[in-house]
């Protein structure tokens, strides 16, 4: 690699990265929003439910299943971009010391 493709991957991953911390916010807020969607389907539907409590709770439970559903896309979208964050920081790591090991090569 040249030092002038090292800068541009730099740039790239960077922005990138910049990117992906405004996605994760946005996941986050999502996230938030279906937690709250799962919590009012939940109370709403035990709340509306006869019988035992258990019996009440089995049919909240069941009500909710596709509330809880979104939840746990939302919590897969958070966790993917995290992941795909820890990935670009470590090629930028790499990239970073691929940088100094050329600019040791250069100084001999």
């Amino acid at each position: 690699m040249t030092p002038l493709e090292i800068a541009k991957d730099l740039v790239e991953l960077t922005q990138t990265n910049k990117k992906g911390v405004e996605a994760l916010h946005e996941a986050e807020v999502e996230l938030a929003e279906a937690e709250k969607a799962l919590d009012q389907c939940e109370a709403s539907e035990f709340l509306k439910a006869e019988g035992s409590v258990a019996e009440r709770q089995a049919v909240a439970k069941l009500a909710a299943a596709e509330a809880r559903f979104q939840r746990d896309l939302g919590k897969a979208k958070v966790n993917r971009i995290r992941t795909k964050m820890r990935t670009i920081e470590s090629e930028l790591m790499a990239l970073a010391t691929a940088s100094k090991i050329l600019q040791a090569e250069m100084k001999l």
